[in-house]
């Protein structure tokens, strides 16, 4: 089989490079084409990879203002060059769909995603706090860019979605079919305890649309310790509101990540999310979540058993699923039970034989 894998960009350390890592894993040595690539900014697994970049690895400033360049996407990942490939399989929640393929090639799209920057244009400006006049300025190039990514949808031969709350968008936005594979974790990794400590967690990205001043607000009232692990631009507004029992650790190693997984007595999930990791990971340590009750997190905590659900991004509404953990005792090892489903070894199967098939049927019979 004549495979190569295409990604957004390698850029960061985030839940789609994990993936990406993950495919490599499965079909290794196999070539990844993508935008551009900085070793320094993501994953070490990928140096050594054979990685083909596009012409705005060259531009002046990439580095710094990939995002502010996003009309010329499109344009670079139609100038890489797939034809010999039999199987195309794309990463994305952006721009890497957009590829030009060979007649007989099939484009398998695992999608994170529609692009939010396109479909969901209001929360993303300002959850990236993007200026007035820059959000002016980009309005009409975002409304052209939405016919492009409509036409782009209807050339890729089959889509494959990260939880049924982003099928559903696929569905929405393109009116497409998909099917639903969850991203993995390695349950092999997670420390597993039954005995938890008094305190809760949090693990997120510090930007204004994860709702993490909900819980901060939350726990100003409730008066209990509540541990934040993670960085961004609305570090230091947090640090101002927090009362005492809240306690910032910035960037921690993996394996203080670990052993605070598995110590917490809850994690605390604020954030409406395409699929949400960390719910996961939490659970494979024996700890339950305490979840917004939107998006992916509501397919992968079972209410009353692996955490509880709160309906709005109150305050109010938050403490008073606190309370009711704190009432109830919930079981670690259904937690534990409840990750398997989610391990590395079901979505290495469940991708291969997808792939295998429509291999066999295109190619083979």
């Amino acid at each position: 089989m004549k495979l190569a894998i295409v990604h957004d960009f390698l850029n960061q350390y985030g839940g789609a490079e994990r993936v990406v890592g993950y495919f490599l894993r499965m079909f290794p040595g196999v070539p990844i084409y993508t935008s551009i690539y900085f070793p320094d900014d993501t994953f070490d697994l990928f140096r050594g990879e054979k990685i083909t970049t596009t012409f705005m690895q060259k531009i002046p400033g990439i580095r710094r203002n990939f995002k502010r360049l996003f009309f010329l996407y499109p344009y670079a990942f139609r100038k890489l060059k797939l034809s010999d490939y039999e199987i195309i399989l794309g990463s994305s929640s952006s721009y890497s769909h957009f590829i030009n393929k060979g007649k007989d090639s099939v484009h398998i799209n695992y999608c994170y995603t529609p692009p939010r920057f396109l479909w969901e244009t209001e929360s993303y400006l300002k959850g990236e706090k993007i200026s007035g006049v820059m959000s002016a300025a980009a309005r009409p190039i975002i409304y052209f860019l939405r016919k492009m990514d409509i036409n782009q949808s209807k050339k890729v031969d089959y889509y494959i979605a990260i939880s049924e709350y982003v099928k559903t968008k696929i569905k929405r936005v393109y009116n497409r079919k998909s099917i639903v594979i969850y991203p993995p974790i390695e349950m092999g990794k997670y420390k597993f305890s039954k005995n938890k400590e008094d305190f809760y967690l949090i693990v997120s990205r510090l930007k204004g649309y994860k709702k993490v001043d909900t819980a901060v607000k939350a726990f100003n009232i409730l008066g209990k310790k509540l541990v934040i692990v993670g960085t961004g631009e609305d570090e230091n507004n947090l640090r101002e509101n927090a009362g005492k029992s809240i306690k910032f650790l910035g960037t921690v190693s993996d394996s203080e990540l670990l052993d605070l997984y598995c110590r917490a007595k809850s994690l605390i999930f604020t954030g409406k999310e395409d699929f949400g990791l960390t719910p996961v990971e939490a659970q494979a340590s024996g700890t339950p979540v305490i979840a917004y009750r939107e998006g992916g997190a509501s397919e992968t905590v079972i209410d009353g058993k692996t955490g509880f659900f709160f309906n709005r991004q109150e305050p109010e509404v938050l403490a008073e699923a606190v309370k009711k953990l704190e009432k109830n005792r919930l079981d670690p090892a259904r937690c534990r039970k409840n990750a398997e489903k989610f391990d590395f070894k079901n979505f290495n199967r469940k991708i291969k034989n997808f792939i295998e098939s429509i291999y066999e049927e295109r190619f083979v019979s």
